[in-house]
């Protein structure tokens, strides 16, 4: 059966994906102090984290139009898998569900629609696993109930410089008590059914990040025979360093490190480390 991957474009994925003629990423629009940014292959990270920094306000996000999902639903394949960031966190997962709805009220086709119940490297872990069932050839209903519960033990965990972007963008809504960033506290985050949480915190971003590490393999130790994503923003060196602490504790199958694209750089600001696992 031919198929087609549809995500948008919170989901991070390793370069060699990005070109792959079988997946289409669908682009957040973002606006930084009355610039509009589309987070397509034009995005320039450098540039636009400068922007950010010299802003006076906030930047917001815009997630894809029902239209758009609708328009990538048409294309000549059996079967159509989309993932959408979290539906606790933008809108784009409605407009999946809306543009789903659109496209078979005129024609016939398998769509199915899953919200990730996370974001970046745990979009992006979820993505991948999609893209694996579907290489299997399994039928359609297979693979959707595989990848339901494979979303289902999908965990995320961050680790950022600044969360001022979230919180004044209100993605921090279920968070009951954040310490102020110019105390050098930082805290490890994650997610719980695609709500953002505080798990704990460490006074200084090497400590926090250490903290990250231990929490995914306590937490998570039953999973390193699967896929391991970690996405940074601008800070390379600092997700390698974290890869290279997660080998020396557990054999994990595969571990990815990606860099983030505009949304995502947008809410993790410079220096934001994320794990899906």
């Amino acid at each position: 059966m031919s198929f087609k991957l549809v995500v948008d474009s919170c989901c991070e994925l390793p370069e060699k994906y990005k070109d792959d003629p079988r997946i289409e990423i669908i682009p957040f629009i973002l606006d930084v102090g009355g610039r509009e940014v589309i987070d397509d292959e034009s995005f320039n990270q450098k540039q636009f984290l400068k922007w950010i920094a010299e802003c006076p306000t906030v930047p917001k996000s815009s997630c894809p139009s029902p239209e758009r999902y609708m328009a990538a639903c048409e294309a000549d394949v059996d079967d159509v898998y989309i993932i959408t960031i979290s539906s606790k966190l933008s809108g784009s997962h409605n407009s999946a569900v809306l543009g789903r709805q659109m496209y078979l009220e005129k024609a016939t086709k398998n769509i199915h629609v899953c919200d990730s119940e996370a974001a970046v490297a745990g979009e992006g872990r979820i993505a991948l696993k999609a893209l694996e069932l579907a290489e299997q050839g399994l039928p359609f209903a297979e693979v959707v109930a595989k990848l339901e519960a494979y979303r289902d033990e999908t965990r995320t965990y961050f680790v950022l410089d600044n969360l001022e972007t979230l919180r004044k963008n209100g993605r921090l809504t279920g968070v009951k008590a954040l310490v102020a960033s110019t105390l050098s506290i930082k805290p490890v985050m994650g997610a719980d059914k695609g709500s953002i949480i505080q798990k704990c915190q460490a006074i200084g971003i090497k400590k926090a990040l250490t903290k990250m590490v231990e929490i995914v393999i306590a937490e998570r130790s039953d999973k390193i025979s699967t896929c391991l994503v970690i996405a940074h923003c601008n800070c390379l060196e600092r997700a390698m360093e974290i890869k290279k602490m997660l080998e020396e504790k557990a054999n994990y199958k595969e571990i990815l490190v990606v860099g983030t694209k505009g949304v995502s750089s947008m809410y993790a600001n410079d220096g934001g480390v994320v794990i899906g696992v």
